[in-house]
């Protein structure tokens, strides 16, 4: 019915479809995807951010299938893969016109450009996703299956319209994401973690294991990086508390990072990695690289999955030993989660002052049990008293992140680890959020205060960098005040 477009722009006779293009109507196959992917670049414009969520009918989806399926068939994707992308999309942008014309579709100037966007997503993007990838105050975007997702704005989770074609529509766009960091998903490997070119974290959980079709998860990350004073106008910690933690970052205290689920564990992480000198030769080791170290000397590690024989797999455990062979003054690890832990405590013991490490914990003395528990897990047959022994010699402040029921975020912990007292690991807090009460909007009230600690234990390291006095001004300076908001 329609002529193989080429890129001139003209029809030529009709001809059978390439490969690639032979996939039902309604339904890009995976060889399309890949052929089609080269378009894409990270830097390529994408769709206006939309503020407000276009509710769209059945019939307008049942449209853009039928459209869509025949756009497949009329477009040569060998020739639009060698075009650049806003190329691409004046090439799309004649066809869909030609197709509306010959099909007697029935559009407003306003549908058919929502049509043209949806397609061009579809084929050089994200599909659906692109619209919320666009928008800045989106923190997760969470896909469960093609019919449902959901985001989380200031805090708080909503459900939007968006939608996907079907559940092959849906894989397609997951499998297009993780492949671009050689990685896979499919029902031999359902579980794959990948992040976007911009640094956003994805995973993808796909069927068999996903019941009602493939769960897809975005952690999206802020193209602006967050700063530490950014955090202190947000109300995430005090200024006094914010001094506090660039003089940690500063004398090169071992810390970890402890909070739950979004808690904001790698931006507080990223915000003090601003306070690494520029000389230092820092390596971070990371499941999917996510963290956006400023510093010129950075070398970046990720582990990788096994390969189809099951052979070939990278883990951390793996990367944090390799590291200590390549000369790291700071070794940061992206989460500690296994056997891990061990190595990383033995690096902070050994010469590698000022690493960091994030953890899932809801509260600093959790944090250093689950140290202890992850280092027992991984197989190492040390009495109890041993590995809290190297826990305390190894770990110097604990800060911890927290998300409140408000959906904000607050740093409700800067904890020392002082020492052992027989069995027991001894800490003391330095700063500690206190809630006092809730606003008429239900935002809750509170503030960060010093627990009176004169002198913490980091004080003479403070002193050996010369940063005593900023250390004694930011513990005078701290007082109980009511939230700003």
């Amino acid at each position: 019915m329609f002529g193989k477009r080429t890129t001139s722009g003209t029809a030529g006779p009709a001809s059978p479809p390439p490969a690639a293009a032979m996939v039902p109507r309604g339904m890009a196959s995976a060889a399309a995807v890949r052929q089609v992917d080269p378009v894409r670049q990270p830097e390529a414009p994408r769709v206006a951010p939309v503020m407000q969520e276009i509710v769209r009918s059945e019939e307008f989806y049942q449209t853009k299938s039928m459209i869509f399926g025949a756009l497949i068939e009329a477009i040569d994707l060998a020739q639009l893969a060698k075009l650049e992308s806003d190329s691409a999309r004046e090439e799309i942008r004649d066809i869909i016109n030609e197709i509306i014309s010959l099909k007697n579709v029935v559009l407003s100037i306003a549908e058919q450009e929502d049509l043209l966007a949806d397609i061009c997503n579809d084929i050089l993007g994200y599909g659906p996703l692109e619209p919320l990838l666009a928008r800045d105050d989106i923190a997760d975007i969470m896909v469960n299956g093609p019919n449902k997702t959901y985001i989380e704005v200031a805090g708080k989770i909503q459900q939007t319209t968006i939608r996907f074609r079907d559940g092959q529509q849906l894989m397609n766009i997951c499998q297009r994401i993780v492949s671009q960091v050689g990685r896979r998903v499919d029902e031999s490997s359902p579980i794959c973690d990948a992040r976007l070119p911009d640094g956003s974290r994805v995973n993808v959980i796909a069927p068999p294991l996903a019941i009602d079709g493939a769960a897809l998860t975005i952690r999206k990350f802020k193209k602006d990086k967050l700063t530490l004073d950014q955090l202190t106008r947000f109300g995430s910690i005090s200024p006094e508390g914010a001094a506090l933690l660039k003089i940690i970052g500063r004398v090169r205290c071992n810390v970890v990072i402890s909070g739950g689920t979004g808690s904001g564990k790698t931006t507080l992480l990223n915000c003090l990695t601003n306070y690494i000198d520029e000389d230092e030769r820092v390596i971070t080791c990371e499941d999917a690289a996510e963290l956006q170290l400023q510093q010129p000397h950075v070398v970046r590690l990720e582990t990788r999955p096994p390969n189809l024989e099951g052979q070939g797999s990278i883990t951390m455990r793996d990367l944090v030993k390799n590291c200590l062979r390549m000369r790291p003054e700071r070794i940061i690890v992206g989460e500690v989660r296994g056997p891990e832990a061990f190595d990383l405590l033995q690096a902070m013991n050994t010469g590698h002052d000022g690493s960091m490490g994030t953890l899932h914990a809801n509260s600093p003395r959790e944090a250093l049990s689950r140290i202890e528990s992850m280092i027992t897990m991984g197989g190492f047959s040390l009495p109890s008293r041993t590995i809290r022994e190297m826990i305390v010699s190894s770990v110097d402040v604990i800060v911890q992140a927290s998300r409140l029921r408000d959906g904000s975020r607050r740093i409700t912990h800067i904890t020392e680890v002082l020492g052992m007292e027989g069995d027991v690991i001894i800490t003391q807090d330095v700063v500690v959020y206190d809630i006092s009460g809730e606003d008429a909007n239900g935002k809750l009230i509170g503030a960060h205060r010093s627990t009176g600690i004169a002198r913490p234990k980091f004080w003479e390291r403070a002193r050996y960098y010369n940063e005593e006095k900023n250390l004694a001004a930011a513990l005078d300076a701290m007082e109980v005040r009511p939230e700003s908001r």
